[in-house]
């Protein structure tokens, strides 16, 4: 039978969200109930709420989750009641030409939960990202639950769902970031971090943050970064520069996602170095650079989806790295909050007070 939970949704683009009851339906073929234990307050959220993303209003919001599945639908052999999950937006078909040619993180066919999510008046719900997991429970497609160990806490985990895998992925997955190789961020919110995490992680030997938020560059050193740079006060580009012997970073990662950071990242690089956009422009952006420029300097310009993770691969294997105490993610999580500290959270986030904020249920 249908659950009837709590839930935040967004009525209206620009309209404060709402807690609601949320009527949940059993899964169906390949579907999977999940009882949310913790979920982060993502800017992606804050872009629906907006209608920066559609008008498929309302929405029911929250998608960087972790919780335990309480049921399964027919044929899900992926996960089983109990198993403790973090939540991913790609849940990969295993059939399309990316998947045929072994790249199953550039799916084309990621899948959602068939059945609709509504509200008691029977209005469906546009869940982000395909999981709306701002709710006591949430309907998912099964393989968009990724098993992982259970010693681990939900309010950490869950961020691997997106923003943390996001700049961990972009300097791991897609800068192939390598030992002793420099690297510059421009843009330190929580993906930027995690970038700059990712770098340590893989061994970089310079690794420089750069941001306009003396108090972002802090946070930056704290996790790794070798080197700060206020992009107000100085040439951003220069100074990196500077700091690899006139040469410019072998990848540079714009985790900001506008036309004026990605022209820094681009002439910052090292010859024949990678620039990586991860940060999400809006569709009216537009870039110009020179195509002889583009030519004559080389290397790689790439964007990384969702840093370009297989979650069945990538989540298990990160979350082993934190409870070893080799990969410091609870540093990503500045506050905890209930359901319905959505709003301020949105608040404080806008306001670049927090790292994440996260929904503790």
């Amino acid at each position: 039978m249908a659950q009837v939970v709590r839930g935040v949704i967004a009525r209206a683009k620009g309209a404060p969200v709402e807690v609601v009851p949320v009527v949940v339906p059993d899964p169906g073929p390949g579907e999977a109930v999940v009882r949310v234990q913790a979920c982060g307050v993502c800017h992606t959220d804050l872009h629906y709420r907006e209608g920066g993303i559609n008008d498929e209003f309302p929405f029911l919001l929250g998608h960087e989750a972790a919780g335990v599945v309480e049921s399964v639908g027919a044929g899900v052999t992926e996960v089983a009641p109990g198993d403790f999950v973090i939540l991913n937006w790609r849940a990969v078909c295993g059939r399309c030409r990316a998947c045929k040619r072994g790249r199953p993180w550039y799916c084309f066919a990621t899948h959602n939960a068939r059945q609709k999510m509504t509200l008691e008046d029977g209005t469906e719900l546009s869940p982000a990202l395909g999981i709306g997991a701002f709710a006591e429970k949430t309907l998912v497609a099964a393989g968009q639950c990724t098993k992982v160990d259970p010693a681990a806490s939900p309010a950490t985990a869950g961020l691997l769902g997106c923003g943390v895998m996001a700049g961990l992925g972009a300097a791991i997955n897609t800068g192939q970031v390598g030992r002793g190789d420099s690297v510059a961020v421009i843009g330190c919110g929580g993906v930027g971090n995690a970038a700059v995490v990712g770098s340590r992680l893989a061994g970089a030997g310079t690794i420089i943050a750069v941001d306009v938020d003396d108090r972002k560059l802090a946070t930056a050193q704290r996790l790794g970064a070798t080197h700060t740079v206020n992009s107000r006060a100085v040439d951003p580009v220069e100074a990196i520069r500077r700091l690899t012997g006139g040469n410019g970073a072998d990848v540079v990662i714009e985790a900001v996602g506008r036309p004026e950071t990605y022209r820094q990242a681009f002439y910052a690089r090292d010859l024949a170095g990678t620039v990586v956009l991860v940060g999400v422009p809006t569709p009216e952006m537009k870039l110009e650079l020179p195509l002889l420029d583009v030519f004559g300097r080389g290397g790689a310009l790439k964007s990384s989806w969702y840093g370009d993770c297989l979650p069945e691969r990538d989540f298990p294997m990160l979350i082993d790295l934190y409870l070893q105490g080799r990969l410091d993610l609870d540093a990503f999580v500045s506050e905890t909050v209930p359901l319905d500290g959505v709003e301020e959270a949105f608040a404080r986030m806008q306001r670049g007070e927090v790292l994440r904020s996260v929904v503790v249920f």
